[in-house]
């Protein structure tokens, strides 16, 4: 069973850590990069079905250099055996159809040909949520979505998955698909280890992984443009159709709030909180 996870490096927008400019528009170079955080639930289904039926997982990332980083945590987080990134001036800028092209012939580049493809639902400088369909689209592959659960059958080469279907009432609805697949975990996804021997091989795997994720360079393989054979005109700022009409200015935090210091043990201070609270928990 070989499986690959999609990942990407996306700003650390937590308070603190982004930096705009006078204009309000994103630093990229002064900003720190963090691992998307939906795509740790395509890792967690990786890593679940790796303890259920063994065999290998891949992790490829498309953007600069410095997104090593963000594939050494990977490593760590699903204990992939191998890291890909995809990587060249010639694919900067790139709208998430450029994005999804890109990684499709990446994918089809690997030696082992996966059985299924994770990606996670959307990434948090995007919120399009259309990489992982996209690059399905590219390959010609069935694909499943907003998936919570999911189990394969590999003597009949299928796989069944739980997913949520939200509409006037939110809905569990299981559908089967034949491998190879493409896989998009909804947030919702929870991995489940019931039988003894899975939990026993997900704390082996843990174990072993640590060395590999210490040295994991030894095992990154990277690819540029001419590696990949893709025309430039198809990737990259030239092969992305999006056009972005403009962009509204982020508003900078208050370097400074005001905040009211609360005795915990100061009954009347305590109560003037809790009236202070009271109206926002009923919805006002």
């Amino acid at each position: 069973m070989h499986t690959v996870v999609l990942t990407k490096g996306v700003p650390d927008f937590r308070e603190g850590q982004v930096s705009f400019d006078e204009d309000g528009h994103l630093e990229r170079g002064k900003t720190p990069t963090v691992m998307n955080p939906n795509d740790k639930h395509a890792l967690e289904a990786a890593l679940q079905t790796k303890v259920r039926h063994g065999g290998t997982v891949s992790l490829m990332s498309m953007g600069p250099p410095g997104y090593k980083e963000v594939l050494r945590e990977g490593m760590a987080d699903v204990y992939a055996d191998d890291l890909y990134l995809l990587s060249d001036r010639e694919m900067g800028a790139a709208d998430t159809w450029a994005t999804s092209i890109t990684l499709s012939t990446g994918i089809e580049q690997l030696e082992e040909p996966p059985d299924v493809v994770f990606a996670g639902f959307k990434t948090a400088d995007g919120e399009t949520g259309h990489t992982g369909p996209q690059t399905c689209w590219c390959m010609d592959w069935p694909v499943v979505t907003h998936v919570v659960a999911l189990d394969i059958d590999e003597a009949a080469e299928t796989l069944r998955a739980k997913r949520l279907v939200e509409g006037d009432v939110a809905e569990i609805e299981t559908v089967e698909a034949p491998l190879p697949c493409f896989v998009v975990a909804d947030p919702e996804f929870e991995p489940t280890y019931r039988k003894a021997e899975h939990r026993l091989r997900h704390k082996d795997l843990r174990a072993e992984t640590q060395d590999r994720a210490e040295e994991f360079e030894e095992h990154l393989t990277t690819f540029n443009q001419e590696e990949l054979n893709l025309d430039p005109d198809y990737i990259g700022l030239d092969g992305s159709p999006t056009i972005v009409a403009g962009v509204d200015p982020i508003p900078k935090a208050p370097s400074e709030r005001e905040a009211t210091m609360v005795d915990a043990t100061d009954e009347a201070a305590m109560e003037s909180v809790f009236e202070e609270l009271t109206p926002y928990a009923g919805g006002d």
